[in-house]
């Protein structure tokens, strides 16, 4: 009796645990959508990110071609905006490649490139910079060396 109990509990819990799994494999689609920047210059690159698409997807919007949603639990994608989209508000869709639901986010575009910040630090001085520099270091040596020899010689004869 007690074995037969036994077997029917075990029956119950592995056809609970069977019935619940593809439940739990199952996506609810896109949830969590971000961009980044929110507000983005016309021609520049804009980064989305989603939860819930776990073999990856798509994004698409009339300011930027449709691009690929990363796979994993949070996918990402990068777009990259029209130079020539209107500035303005622009809504975005996000849709799984495993499910047919669909999310949105909202962005603007803002007219113009945005600012050129130029090469940040990446180049070094040339050589005729690096030649004055060095010229510049000489004649203070020299100068500073001239001041102090002075210096002595008047503190030897006030002596």
């Amino acid at each position: 009796m007690r074995a037969s109990r036994a077997l029917a509990v075990t029956a119950t819990a592995f056809a609970a645990v069977g019935l619940s799994a593809p439940m739990a494999a199952a996506t609810n689609g896109p949830t969590n959508v971000t961009v980044n920047p929110f507000s983005v210059h016309q021609g520049a690159t804009m980064q989305v990110s989603a939860m819930g698409c776990g073999h990856g997807g798509k994004v698409w919007s009339n300011a930027f071609p449709t691009t690929t949603l990363s796979a994993g639990s949070t996918g990402y994608a990068t777009a990259q905006i029209r130079a020539n989209a209107t500035p303005g508000h622009y809504n975005l869709s996000v849709k799984c490649s495993d499910n047919p639901r669909v999310a949105t986010q909202k962005f603007t575009v803002l007219a113009g490139q945005g600012a050129n910040g130029g090469f940040g630090g990446s180049m070094g001085p040339s050589s005729v910079e690096m030649q004055i520099g060095g010229g510049l270091v000489a004649a203070s040596a020299i100068g500073g060396a001239v001041f102090i020899v002075r210096r002595r010689r008047t503190g030897h004869a006030a002596v």
